[in-house]
């Protein structure tokens, strides 16, 4: 077993502050953490940051982790797609880049030349700028995207000429996570943009090539809330608009533009549902899904002279909940899952079934068409993503070199379920090395996220690869607030319900035990963002869980949560803590307030980023700091911190970055699980 001698904690200043929250007194000893700028905290942080590293580093299986995920996370893989006439763009990372780059490909003859349009990682000596999203123009021949450095998501939109890579000179900032609508003629665009220093009010300007865009009109501003969030897309011939505004995680509202005439139609608006409307190939009507009336999803179509009349076209079934919809020519193509597990499903326009492609265990992670040629990236969890063309007999088509399959594990998946606490049968998939046999001996690592509508589909994930190859367990759990079974799922742990999100993932850990996968000092747990709240809630209502947590990126105070960059966007999904009853939801769970003195936790691993604009680092730095006190003299059980600099809530970060908090994850868990055998070859 590695040396388990740990640093002694630093000595953290214990502060006095309190606030009363609806008659209720909440102490806040660690507020003073929150300042990430003020030098007593970046003291602190580096003092952290140093211990940390040396318990980490003096770990004798890192470089085998550190050599083992180098070699995978090299493979190539695919995360984006967009097809723009004969033009697929790609967001893909090649062979032992940094970064994703932008890739030009044909989308009709898979032998043309493949040419990289931009490589971000060459914009820094860190490799930490990051392409964020990227939108063409129906031709192919321009491509607006975003640019982002440091992992701050903060985009500022560029526009390439595709033919000849030039960039032209136009910088529009404050265009975080954008959409982007190309006129016909490509001469502008709609795009959505914030105002300047503001995280909320998101709205939809208009942009001219060539001219000022401090001077871009807004064409839609219409909010029911400041966090309201638009998307923009147009209609091929560019006379209609179509805004998406996402409301709350249940409800987006849709509305069109006539331009010719400028006036507004509200296609859905103050229903508690999520629609994704896209204009078909003779931009004549609307076509998308929507879960109006179907929690599990149908397609509507709705003519543009009449845009609130719609026609079910597929309509919902108990057994399939329906995702992403391209439009394949005169046809349909559809992704379509059950219990997370996506298929591709074809149909005439009219809705006429034209078969089924099976995918395996896998996800589609991204879905478009264009011109009748369609393309999907999948996802599995035992290789990177690939790129696949759709043939019109539904046949699939790797577009692309193979991955080398030697690097990769042979794995056995399944999908088993298991009962909550209240008795509801949750689903998990378990995945192994094919030749392994779980066992009480076996180390597994269990992970969840539940929330936000999103469901755990099968991905390609590193550290599951390494750590399956070297003969452990991974685990993941389809909890309630994600949508392995619609938006029902979703329902069911939102809210005053999320508590019941909690009990699934202990359930999930208790059973795997029970069953005899694995043993309690054999079981690991992580989750990262909503995910890290689970940990949280895992930490404080259940420290014998398991004798090893990783919290990523997570939000834990649940009191403060909205005061921090952007996280009044989650008020709908958790609640928010100015109403009485809702803040009686968030106390009850909280996990920074529910921290006892005294308490045997476990060992802890909390990684953040000074560069995170989603949760903000210092609900890890706050949460470390309140453990360590309640846990003084618990050194066989350490919590750790490390906050990297350069880098964010995990978009964009450098592949030498995520193979090095990798290697650190699962170094910390084989040194806390005191299993260096699974290491052997």
């Amino acid at each position: 077993m590695a040396d388990t001698t740990v640093a002694p904690a630093p000595a953290t200043r214990r502060g006095a502050e309190a606030a009363v929250y609806h008659g209720v007194t909440i102490p806040d000893p660690y507020r003073w953490l929150e300042d990430g700028d003020s030098p007593e905290t970046r003291a602190w942080v580096a003092a952290h940051y140093q211990r940390t590293r040396q318990a980490l580093d003096a770990q004798p299986t890192r470089a085998r982790w550190h050599e083992r995920l180098s070699a995978l996370t090299a493979l190539p893989t695919t995360l984006a797609i967009q097809v723009a006439g004969r033009h697929l763009f790609t967001l893909e990372r090649p062979a032992g880049a940094d970064q994703y780059a932008l890739v030009l490909r044909s989308a009709v003859d898979p032998t043309v030349r493949v040419r990289t349009l931009l490589d971000p990682a060459s914009m820094a000596a860190d490799a930490a700028v990051a392409i964020d999203w990227y939108h063409p123009s129906r031709d192919g021949s321009l491509v607006a995207y975003g640019l982002s450095e440091g992992g701050t998501e903060n985009s500022v939109l560029h526009v390439m000429d595709a033919a000849t890579g030039q960039v032209l000179p136009v910088r529009i900032p404050d265009t975080r996570a954008a959409s982007v609508a190309w006129l016909a003629d490509n001469t502008g665009f709609w795009y959505a943009r914030y105002p300047a220093g503001d995280e909320y009010h998101r709205h939809i300007r208009f942009h001219r090539l060539g001219t000022d865009p401090a001077d871009d009109p807004v064409v839609w501003d219409r909010l029911v809330t400041p966090e309201t969030w638009p998307d923009v897309s147009a209609s091929r011939d560019g006379r209609h608009v179509l805004v998406h505004a996402m409301v709350g995680w249940s409800q987006v509202d849709v509305h069109l533009l006539d331009t010719t005439t400028g006036e507004w139609t509200a296609v859905v608006e103050r229903v508690e549902a999520q629609t994704a409307l896209q204009f078909d190939g003779t931009s004549a009507s609307l076509v998308g899904v929507t879960t109006r009336g179907a929690d599990n999803g149908r397609v509507v179509r709705a003519p543009l002279a009449n845009p609130t009349e719609w026609t079910t076209v597929v309509a919902e079934r108990p057994d399939s909940v329906l995702g992403a919809l391209a439009i394949e020519g005169d046809g349909l193509l559809l992704a379509a899952s059950t219990v997370a597990v996506d298929r591709l499903e074809r149909y005439a326009a009219d809705g006429t079934p034209a078969g089924t492609v099976d995918l395996g265990v896998a996800a589609v992670v991204s879905l478009d068409a264009d011109d009748g040629q369609a393309f999907l990236a999948r996802g599995t969890f035992g290789a990177p993503v690939d790129l696949l063309h759709v043939a019109p007999d539904g046949t699939l088509h790797l577009w692309g070199d193979p991955v080398d399959a030697s690097v990769l594990p042979e794995l056995a998946v399944r999908q088993v379920v298991y009962p909550s606490l209240d008795g509801t049968q949750i689903p998990m998939f378990v995945a192994h090395r094919a030749d392994v046999t779980p066992s009480t001996d076996t180390p597994l690592i269990l992970t969840g996220y539940g929330g936000f509508a999103i469901a755990e589909s099968p991905v390609w994930m590193p550290n599951l690869a390494a750590w399956c190859a070297a003969g452990g367990v991974y685990a993941i759990a389809g909890l309630r607030g994600g949508y392995e079974y619609g938006e029902a799922w979703h329902q069911a742990g939102r809210r005053a319900n999320k508590q019941r999100v909690f009990d699934d993932f202990h359930a999930a850990a208790d059973w795997l035990v029970a069953e005899g996968f694995t043993s309690r000092e054999r079981l690991a747990v992580h989750g990262g963002s909503n995910g890290g709240l689970l940990m949280g809630a895992a930490i404080t209502q259940r420290p014998d869980l398991a004798p090893a947590v990783w919290c990523a990126v997570p939000l834990l105070d649940m009191i403060r949560f909205p005061q921090f960059l952007i996280a009044r966007l989650w008020t709908d999904e958790y609640g928010d803590p100015d109403v009485a009853e809702e803040f009686a939801w968030l106390h009850a769970y909280s996990p920074y307030h529910r921290v006892v003195e005294g308490t045997a936790y476990p060992a802890i691993l909390f990684t953040t980023a000074e560069g995170d604009t989603r949760v903000d680092p210092c609900h890890a730095r706050k949460m470390a700091a309140l453990l360590t006190h309640a846990g003084a003299g618990q050194e066989d059980h350490p919590i750790l911190l490390l906050q990297h600099g350069r880098a964010g809530h995990g978009v964009g970060k450098p592949a030498a970055m995520r193979v090095a908090e990798g290697a650190d994850v699962l170094a910390f868990f084989t040194w806390q699980l005191d299993f260096d055998e699974v290491l052997a070859p």
